[in-house]
């Protein structure tokens, strides 16, 4: 009876010491809105999210007032409906307005930071909110592999810069056998399964999005949950979700 008494205070003490409430972390590349069953509906992405009551969300693939999107703003829209605060960080001119990526967050972050990464078939952007006990950064990265690889240089340096724990999440457009993953989680490890694809939609067999930490700071994170939700119709990627602890 001893030593399950000291076991459950052993237990309880890990679980008080990495906080009492889990952060929960989402990344959703959103393909502007549009479903593979070819139906743009913003409201439904942003009721998807705020089902899951994410503390932050790292959205790739967003309109910002184009044609396309008929004028709209369409991250001010999934954040209206999910009930977040949006920040946006365009990543190229198009169709008379931006497209880019951006951030959802339940409490309003101290600072947001906007950064271009490698890019020779498009732009890309990175877009990191500061947090007092954490940062989070969102990205969407190029579809070559050296412009992905580059990218690494970059995010280190600046996850760097934090005596805290960082994160970044987003489509990395790249497998887990890849070069640029190989390189990347040197410095960074998944909170998700790599193993458990996200793409395409509806019948995933790879895995391209990703929540991931910082490795110098492993220590102040402790794992609760992660999965890749069963969402497959709203686009062609389907969303990550991470619950954890910090120290």
């Amino acid at each position: 009876m001893k030593k399950i008494i000291i076991a459950a205070m052993a237990a309880a003490a890990a679980f008080t010491s990495y906080g009492k409430s889990p952060l929960t972390l989402m990344s959703y590349n959103i393909h502007n809105g549009v479903g593979i069953d070819n139906v743009t509906d913003y409201s439904r992405i942003g009721q998807m999210i705020k089902s899951h009551q994410p503390d932050i969300v790292a959205i790739q693939e967003i309109d910002s007032v184009t044609t396309r999107s008929e004028g709209r703003y369409v991250l001010g829209e999934i954040a209206e409906t999910a009930g977040m605060n949006e920040y946006y960080a365009p990543a190229i001119n198009f169709k008379g307005g931006k497209y880019g990526i951006g951030l959802l967050c339940k409490e309003k972050p101290q600072k947001i930071r906007r950064f271009a990464l490698p890019g020779s078939e498009e732009s890309r952007a990175l877009i990191i909110a500061e947090f007092p006990n954490y940062a989070f950064a969102c990205t969407h990265l190029s579809l070559t592999e050296a412009d992905r690889e580059a990218s690494i240089e970059i995010i280190n340096s600046l996850a760097q810069e934090y005596q805290m724990p960082f994160f970044i999440a987003g489509d990395f457009n790249a497998k887990p056998d890849s070069k640029f993953y190989s390189l990347f989680t040197k410095t960074f490890s998944p909170l998700n399964n790599p193993d458990d694809p996200t793409f395409p939609a509806a019948k995933p067999n790879i895995t391209i999005d990703y929540i991931m930490s910082y490795i110098p700071t492993d220590n102040q994170v402790k794992t609760k949950h992660a999965e890749v939700i069963n969402e497959p119709k709203m686009s062609d990627h389907r969303p990550v979700i991470a619950k954890i602890y910090l120290h």
